[in-house]
């Protein structure tokens, strides 16, 4: 592969390959990983779906000093190997990719205690002529079940779920995590404060957890004048949790 895109992420600190012609992470990537927490030291992280390694990638950076072991697979190779590029390049060597097929297959059951996916999100939108973007994001029910199957199988005992994805996919997430996990948290995202509706949810629960579910106030990407907010500013910027 010829690696002939590289960009930036967290104010960049963290740089990734994104080759051109393949799918590229995009801000969710980076939201999804401000929304993990009470990680410990060494704990095991697995990113379903890893793509060109986002997620992963500002982990790695963000919990520097907690010796993670960080993996993430992936069904595309061109896009394994961009991730590994990446890795790489950011001198994180507790950070690799896999390809497998995330669908059929399972890689370590019960190993992980947090298990982080942005998966392909569209069941109805026309699939890009692209075929590593039609890939990246369009999606039938049938294999959505099986994702999400692949990432409650690889928690641990305890382990800790995170998802985001369009809004109108929370009722198929919550009806796949129902009664396997517990302890759910619901983050709406929206563009702007004068916005009726969410553009994306984040998605956080917990193996063996009983406690209710809780949906969160809405979290703003924007102001209303199409600036930054605050919590984005952090988040995309500094790497921080929300």
């Amino acid at each position: 592969m010829i690696v002939d895109s590289w960009d930036y992420l967290l104010n960049k600190t963290v740089k990734i390959c994104q080759p051109k012609g393949l799918y590229h992470a995009s801000t969710d990537a980076v939201w999804l990983a401000a929304a993990v927490n009470k990680v410990k030291m060494g704990d095991a992280v697995l990113d379903v779906g890893s793509g060109t390694g986002a997620v992963a990638l500002c982990l790695a950076e963000r919990f520097k000093d907690k010796n993670l072991g960080i993996e993430g697979v992936e069904w595309q190779e061109k896009l394994v190997e961009a991730a590994n590029l990446s890795a790489a390049a950011n001198g994180f060597d507790n950070v690799k990719f896999t390809e497998i097929d995330i669908l059929n297959k399972r890689y370590k059951p019960c190993s992980f205690n947090h298990v982080i996916s942005n998966p392909p999100y569209s069941t109805a939108d026309m699939p890009s002529p692209n075929d590593s973007k039609a890939k990246a994001h369009n999606f039938d029910k049938t294999s959505f079940d099986k994702w999400i199957d692949f990432c409650v199988k690889s928690l641990k005992p305890q382990g800790k779920f995170y998802m985001i994805n369009r809004a109108e996919m929370l009722e198929y997430i919550l009806a796949d995590i129902c009664g396997r996990l517990g302890g759910i948290e619901v983050f709406p995202i929206f563009s702007k404060p004068n916005d009726v509706k969410a553009k994306r949810v984040i998605v956080r629960a917990q193996k063996d957890s009983k406690t209710p579910l809780i949906i969160y106030a809405p979290i703003y990407v924007h102001n209303a004048d199409g600036t930054h907010s605050e919590t984005a500013e952090k988040v995309l910027r500094g790497g921080e949790a929300f």
